[in-house]
């Protein structure tokens, strides 16, 4: 067994600005992004330019998409009851699913404004799920982040265990638990991660990364979450289930459906 390390959540203090660990790496995520993105640019012919728009782009969706999608999807009540919270930031709350749907709308709105060089020298068909497929071998990059900073700031805590490797939280109380947040980082991030440079490595059809992506990410995730604690106020729903392992199934069906669709065309 063993004892969180009660590590201070604020990483730099400058005078009244407070600079969070989770803050933080969402920071350097976004950096790895941009850096990983500009050495793959050239396979959609983008320029650095347009590598930058994008990255922008996707910023904006995942920040608004995740605190929307975490008002909607895990305080629906709150914000019925008091709209404007939804724009409390400061209070925290992010989610991935919102994030990713902002992701999408993010995407959508750069084919709209960009005529990708590539597909106006190459032919390049599908251009969103061209797209789609660059920037999906990314995004674990934040997930990892993401979790690594839930677990600094001692949040998103997992279910009780006896396991050896159980780790006690002393913020919440003296139970023995599982360190979901690594086990996020570990599934979501590393192993995605590994997994979608690996397949994206050869030729593949058009949305066929993005499909692995949504099937890897949903497995992973919904695996994940048999340790981790459900949210106080929502407790486990239909079937014994999550809210995060709910709002996985959709993704797994329609990335199973756009993998299909993809080798099909």
């Amino acid at each position: 067994m063993w004892v969180y390390p009660e590590i201070d959540p604020i990483a730099l203090q400058l005078g009244p600005l407070s600079i969070h660990w989770y803050g933080l790496m969402y920071v350097v995520s976004f950096a790895a992004v941009w850096a990983l993105a500009h050495r793959r640019r050239a396979a959609l012919g983008l320029t650095g330019e347009q590598i930058q728009d994008l990255i922008f782009y996707a910023a904006l969706g995942v920040v608004l998409g995740g605190r929307f999608g975490y008002a909607l999807f895990y305080h629906f009540d709150r914000v019925l009851a008091e709209p404007l919270w939804i724009f409390k930031v400061w209070e925290g709350g992010m989610s991935f699913h919102g994030g990713l749907l902002g992701v999408l709308l993010a995407l959508l709105l750069f084919v709209r404004r960009y005529t990708l060089s590539a597909a106006q020298h190459s032919g390049l068909q599908h251009p969103f799920w061209r797209l789609s497929d660059f920037i999906a071998p990314l995004v674990p990059i934040g997930l990892g982040a993401g979790r690594i900073g839930n677990f600094i700031g001692g949040e998103l805590w997992g279910r009780p265990t006896d396991l050896p490797w159980g780790m006690v939280f002393p913020h919440v109380d003296a139970l023995a638990r599982h360190p979901s947040q690594l086990y996020q980082a570990t599934l979501e991030g590393l192993g995605l991660f590994v997994l979608l440079h690996w397949y994206q490595s050869h030729p593949r059809p058009a949305g066929a990364v993005s499909g692995v992506f949504l099937l890897g990410y949903a497995s992973a995730r919904f695996v994940a979450e048999f340790a981790r604690q459900p949210d106080a106020h929502l407790g486990l729903l239909m079937m014994g289930l999550s809210m995060g392992q709910i709002l996985t199934l959709p993704m797994f069906l329609v990335g199973a459906w756009l993998l299909q669709q993809a080798y099909r065309r």
